[in-house]
């Protein structure tokens, strides 16, 4: 790209009231160069069975084009209308709450092949009608795609398919799963049950892979339909989402993102975070870092964040360019809000957009104004930021099935994400950049520091690779319940932590929730607080692994929860409890100053966030952030260069103020 994108999604079919001239008039004082359309309203582009009216996208189209706007075209697939559902009802997925309803998005099945005709006939349609039409930029395919938790009988036909091709027999699947349990023995193909009562949670964390193989095989369909018909200076890419607290949280469970990314051209990511007295930034960096990973370290498009959306998201003055520049500073090349206008009845009547219900300029509208002008004006020193961190997450889709499927125990609410988070987070508020790794990834072994959250199930390939980056010299962070499980999420024989134990110089072979039980531990400068344990403990035993910490309890005490071992030129971390954010940073800190990437940034912690890369023009561009009410200054500790935003010169040591919620950006000389 050539041209930071800023942009919002816009429904012409949604307007109370014809107003598509002043819309691009607001639009252009705004400095928006780039609109979404037709991802949401197959009804209105195929009112009828085989009649199509693309009035909307035309009237839209041209609008923007007189204007000098570009416009990213939607495949409308993720909601279907109401005459497919009359015609084909089973086109609604059956899911293990029973067959859904019309009405809601996202409640059809995406493997039926009733479904599969009309979208591609409406998606052939929509291409034949825009590809050549100059304003068109790129193509989004589907909409945040999940497999829906679709379960019927045609999707349990396609998994027992699948499992013949994977395991050959029914001896391979009854003993790979351990179906003698309970009678769940299965002695005839016919026989397949279906997997939406299933007990067994290998079994069930198969089932997750095969639904999730289905979003990325819908993806990679969908893309290759588009990429008859798109020119060379089109893109395709799809709005990821991620899993939801309210907000975008953390890994999705749903889809495999790096594997789903591969039939695109860029990663888009959908990102939504609390605002007002609770914006962190760590959000928007999260979201950012994954899908920056999601191809390589290629840059990504932001399709939807909030301007305003929900009443509790509504941004402080300053709140709408600190996390402007926030997405940019991770790597983003477009930033869009998801929508222009607010909508006046439906689902979403109070996910506001950047413009309220009367359509009017208001306070935030006005401060969009100011980030579009400085997008425009910085663009050429901003787009195409090059990353490049020495830290990595190893997250695993098949982990989080894994264990999801038994987890810490009944009733307990901590999830994958949860444990995730914690380590993110705690790089994040010290500014360590951070990349994404999955098991798939060839790149794992460039890391100087590798953290592993929750590895609960993976083959053992994947675990002597590990053992093997430790040894020639990575240092690696490993938490409880990881190694538990091969692939299969069947539970190893061997001492735990299964073979990592080799690297980690540990074992136990029992666990227990740490009730009266606090970490033991010296010179760590911790409060009583600190040192408090939660939901789950491990009782390890060092082999070759020095102790930094043991469990301060009357039984337990004899035991380690926390270890280090020195393998081969490397280090392994293995932390055996649920520990407080104050332990986990202070590990998080020692390694990242043992693996020599303690620097200048690391004199910073948030609120003041600091990001950094390389611009299209080979200088170095510094970010920084004040995620705070409070006014703030730092010492700027790099060589001479310009803040950008507002031109004045700036000397290595000297004083830089950041109002709150405040954003500098310095490139250097």
């Amino acid at each position: 790209m050539d041209k930071l994108l800023y942009g919002v999604a816009y429904y012409d079919e949604y307007m109370p009231y014809e107003r598509l001239d002043k819309d691009v008039q607001m639009m252009k004082a705004c400095g928006i160069n780039v609109v979404r359309i037709a991802e949401s309203t197959w009804s209105t582009e195929e009112p009828q069975d085989g009649v199509f009216d693309f009035t909307h996208i035309d009237r839209v189209l041209n609008a923007m084009q007189k204007a000098g706007i570009h416009v990213i075209i939607g495949t409308p697939t993720y909601a279907v209308p109401t005459w497919m559902v009359k015609k084909h009802p089973e086109i609604l997925a059956i899911t293990p709450s029973g067959q859904n309803q019309y009405g809601a998005r996202q409640n059809m099945d995406i493997s039926n092949k009733d479904y599969r005709f009309y979208a591609e006939r409406v998606i052939r349609k929509i291409m034949e009608h825009v590809k050549d039409n100059p304003a068109v930029i790129g193509y989004q395919v589907d909409n945040e795609t999940k497999a829906y938790n679709t379960a019927g009988p045609n999707v349990q036909a396609l998994f027992v398919n699948y499992m013949k091709a994977k395991y050959k027999t029914l001896d391979n699947i009854n003993h790979i799963f351990g179906l003698d349990y309970w009678s769940n023995r299965i002695n005839n193909w016919d026989d397949f049950p279906s997997m939406i009562g299933t007990i067994n949670g290998s079994l069930a964390a198969e089932f997750a892979k095969f639904q999730r193989q289905l979003v990325t095989d819908y993806l990679a369909w969908q893309a290759a339909i588009v990429r008859e018909y798109k020119r060379p200076d089109q893109f395709i890419t799809q709005n990821f989402d991620l899993e939801w607290h309210g907000f975008s949280f953390g890994i999705q469970p749903d889809v495999d993102h790096f594997a789903a990314a591969k039939a695109l051209d860029i990663a888009g990511i959908d990102i939504y975070h609390p605002s007002q007295d609770k914006l962190t930034g760590v959000e928007i960096s999260f979201g950012g870092d994954v899908a920056r990973s999601m191809k390589g370290g290629k840059n990504y498009l932001t399709i939807e964040t909030e301007a305003q959306g929900f009443p509790q998201w509504v941004p402080y003055p300053g709140q709408l360019r600190l996390q402007a520049f926030s997405h940019l500073a991770s790597g983003a090349n477009m930033v869009s809000y998801w929508p222009w206008h607010s909508i006046h009845n439906s689902a979403e009547t109070y996910w506001k957009g950047l413009l309220s219900h009367d359509f009017e300029p208001n306070p935030v509208y006005d401060e969009a104004k100011t980030i579009g002008k400085d997008f425009d004006r910085l663009s050429a020193k901003l787009i195409n930021l090059k990353k490049k961190n020495d830290v990595a997450i190893l997250f695993s889709n098949e982990a989080l099935s894994g264990f999801k499927a038994f987890g810490f125990g009944w009733g307990v609410r901590t999830g994958y994400n949860d444990v995730l988070r914690q380590f993110y987070d705690g790089l994040y508020h010290m500014n360590v950049g951070c990349d994404f790794v999955d098991p798939t990834s060839k790149n794992i072994e460039d890391y100087k520091l590798l953290i592993v959250p929750l590895l609960y199930a993976a083959p053992d390939s994947l675990l002597q690779r590990l053992n093997a980056y430790v040894k020639n010299g990575g240092h690696i962070i490993y938490t409880f319940k990881s190694g538990f499980a091969d692939e299969n999420v069947k539970v190893r024989t061997t001492h735990q932590p299964g073979i990592i134990n080799e690297a980690c110089g540990i074992y136990y072979s029992q666990f227990t929730e740490p009730s009266n039980a606090s970490l033991k531990v010296d010179n760590w400068n911790l409060k009583p607080e600190d040192k408090k344990l939660n939901t789950w403990m491990e009782l390890i035993t060092p082999t070759t692994a020095k102790v930094l910490a043991y469990y301060d309890h009357p039984v337990w005490g004899k035991y380690a929860a926390i270890t280090q071992n020195n393998y081969g030129k490397g280090v392994a971390t293995y932390i055996g409890a649920i520990t407080t954010n104050a332990v986990t940073d202070k590990l998080i800190a020692d390694e990242v100053k043992s693996v020599g990437l303690w620097g200048d940034d690391q004199q910073l912690a948030w609120p003041l966030v600091t990001k950094q890369g390389i611009n299209q023009n080979g200088k170095a561009v510094h970010y920084y952030f004040n995620y705070s009410a409070n006014e703030s200054s730092i010492t700027y500790p790099y060589s001479n260069g310009k803040e950008l935003l507002s031109g004045q010169a700036i000397s290595k040591g000297g004083n830089l103020k950041l109002e709150p919620w405040g954003v500098k950006v310095i490139e250097v000389n």
